[in-house]
């Protein structure tokens, strides 16, 4: 059983992009979920949690599809005004699903607008590099702030085939390297990496003056993300080599549901005291 642990940071103040820089700054590492309902957003908010990613891995954890492709600006807009009720304290990031800003920087704009608007969120994500610079430039033009993602891309799935480990090559490393700098030099507050070699990860980290957060990406960067459902153990099947589970909450869960059904069924619940 995990010990009871106390939530790292007493600092009750609203955690803002410029925060993530002094923290990076500091040498104090940054913590980060994902959240996409109004109950559990509370409970992780309130446990000190530094960041809440809306994570357009809703597609999958939430709604059941296969990768994040298939969610929409709508779906993630709703998901960002259920967590935005709750926090208090994190810094608020929504993803820009799949089709939102690729290709078109006016769009781009427009939806980043809207997210903003609709959600009052403290900031988007989106994933790409040089590919997406022109939408990403639009953005923050808007003044809206922009975390980027780089290394593995969900949303580009269909052009890897795989979710494999990336940038384990010279050539893909460097333009790993090159793109971190553009998006930095761009204006994105902090930067993503997913799934990358630990040392190409220290690389980028000790490169950038924003904060570098990894997911899969070793201990060398600023901060780390998880998905909630991975970390808590609701998804039993999913068991990659960089999720530690901090719960094991489907066994839990299940159990739950099993002693209820047994309890309606032989007439044990509701009790006497649990009636009016």
């Amino acid at each position: 059983m995990l010990e009871e642990k106390k939530a790292p940071t007493e600092d009750k103040r609203k955690v803002t992009t410029h925060r993530l820089l002094e923290m990076k700054q500091r040498g104090e590492k940054i913590s980060m979920l994902t959240a996409y309902d109004f109950s559990m957003a509370g409970v992780i908010d309130q446990a000190g949690i530094d960041v809440i990613l809306v994570g357009d891995s809703a597609s999958n954890v939430m709604a059941g599809n296969t990768t994040t492709l298939p969610i929409t600006l709508e779906q993630m807009i709703y998901h960002g005004q259920s967590v935005m009720k709750a926090v208090k304290r994190a810094l608020v990031v929504v993803d820009m699903p799949f089709g939102s800003y690729q290709g078109n920087p006016v769009e781009a704009v427009a939806s980043a607008v809207r997210i903003m608007k609709e959600t009052q969120a403290d900031c988007v994500k989106l994933e790409g590099g040089t590919e997406v610079l022109e939408s990403i430039k639009r953005i923050l033009s808007a003044g809206i702030p922009i975390m980027g993602h780089l290394g593995l891309m969900p949303q580009s799935i269909n052009k890897y085939g795989t979710y494999g480990v990336r940038a384990k090559d010279t050539d893909e490393a460097q333009r790993l390297i090159d793109d971190a700098c553009a998006l930095q030099d761009a204006g994105c507050c902090s930067l993503v990496l997913e799934k990358i070699p630990a040392e190409l990860a220290k690389e980028v980290a000790e490169k950038l003056t924003i904060p570098v957060i990894g997911i899969g990406a070793g201990p060398y960067v600023d901060g780390q993300v998880l998905v909630m459902h991975d970390m808590l153990g609701i998804n039993k099947g999913f068991s990659p080599r960089f999720l530690r589970k901090y719960a094991n909450l489907f066994e839990d869960i299940t159990r739950a549901v099993q002693a209820y059904v047994q309890d309606v069924k032989s007439v044990d619940f509701p009790s006497k005291d649990e009636s009016y």
